[in-house]
């Protein structure tokens, strides 16, 4: 194998242009190619902060099989054909990937690397300079700090070397913004003139290697957030705290109230006592008693009778003295009532002197 690769390297570096005739017969060899294969999704080499370099062929997804990487730097004299040392694999060891460290990495020359299983022919891959793949860490020390004048002044660092090579993105908006606003500064300082100190400001920050040092377009992973200003302001804050935190408060603590009047409900009952309602108490004396209140009470016959009177009382007439002495006389008419006949003499009648 390492010899059919120096020969392939050997080709490539006579006849020049004719390398990639050379990758296109090799293609066009019978084999077996499988959908997450580096013939249909390539290598993928990143040489992080300029520290190690990683090549993944499982851009895709999984291989189906184990694939081998070689490598080797072209420019550079008899430089030789290496295999990878460190793969990348998935817990049932399959290989996704090849991890190069600071010893094995040149970056004055242009990088090539074969991938290969075992029952296929080479893919040569010619990467280039590594320098045009660097992606840098993330921004270190990101701050920000209010000068005077409501002007703002953000600051970072970085652990890439040398760090004149790097440019940054600061990406910032308040919460009355829809859309981010991107600036790109050469160093790493940015400085924002006027601020409106009743907003709330969102701050991140990024690097990559700027065209003096390299054509990468990779760029590293966001830093941030940093904010500046009040937090009450924070539309997206205050949205969660009035249409989400408000009704679910207002309702947990609504449940706890019914729970708590559920559970007090014989202080409840002192408290506020109930009006009784005399329809089911009186219900028997109307239903089945008949309105009869002292069979409804239990009171004995015997006592209802001592209460009646066993006596009878005469009646006692009573007549107008006449102005002449004497008493109007009393008669019984058909209706057994008392009264005077009209026209009737009285001379029968005694005369009483008052005394």
């Amino acid at each position: 194998m390492l010899a059919q690769l120096g020969l392939l390297r050997a080709s490539m570096e006579v006849w020049g242009g004719a390398r990639m005739l050379l990758a296109l017969l090799l293609f066009s060899g019978p084999r077996e190619r499988t959908a997450a294969s580096p013939t249909s999704g390539g290598v993928k080499c990143i040489y992080y902060n300029e520290e190690y370099l990683i090549c993944d062929w499982a851009i895709k997804g999984k291989p189906a099989v184990n694939y081998s990487l070689y490598y080797w730097y072209s420019g550079s004299g008899n430089s030789p054909i290496t295999e990878c040392k460190r793969y990348l694999q998935t817990d049932d060891g399959i290989n996704t990937g090849c991890r190069l460290d600071g010893g094995e990495i040149e970056t004055c020359c242009s990088f090539n690397v074969y991938v290969n299983a075992s029952h296929t022919n080479p893919i040569p891959i010619q990467l280039g300079l590594l320098q045009h793949l660097v992606k840098p860490d993330p921004p270190i020390n990101f701050t920000v700090q209010n000068k005077s004048d409501n002007q703002l002044e953000l600051t970072w660092s970085t652990t890439y070397h040398p760090p004149h090579c790097l440019a940054h993105a600061v990406k910032y908006r308040t919460n009355k913004d829809s859309e981010w606003t991107e600036q790109i500064v050469p160093g790493m300082k940015f400085n924002i003139p006027s601020v409106d100190p009743k907003k709330f400001y969102t701050f991140y920050v990024r690097s990559k290697v700027n065209q003096n040092c390299g054509t990468t377009k990779l760029w590293s992973e966001m830093t941030g957030p940093i904010y500046w200003g009040e937090k009450t302001t924070d539309g997206s804050a205050w949205f969660w705290i009035r249409n989400v935190l408000f009704p679910i408060g207002s309702f947990v603590l609504l449940l706890a109230f019914l729970v708590l009047l559920m559970r007090m409900e014989r202080v409840w009952l002192v408290l506020m006592p109930r009006i009784p309602n005399p329809s089911k108490r009186f219900e028997d004396l109307f239903t089945a008693y008949q309105g009869n209140f002292s069979e409804w009470a239990g009171v004995s016959k015997d006592a209802v009778e001592s209460f009646k009177p066993n006596y009878r009382e005469s009646i006692c007439r009573v007549s107008e003295l006449l102005p002449g002495g004497g008493y109007l006389p009393v008669s019984n008419d058909a209706a057994g009532k008392a009264g005077w006949v009209p026209g009737g003499s009285t001379d029968h009648i005694p005369k009483i002197s008052p005394e």
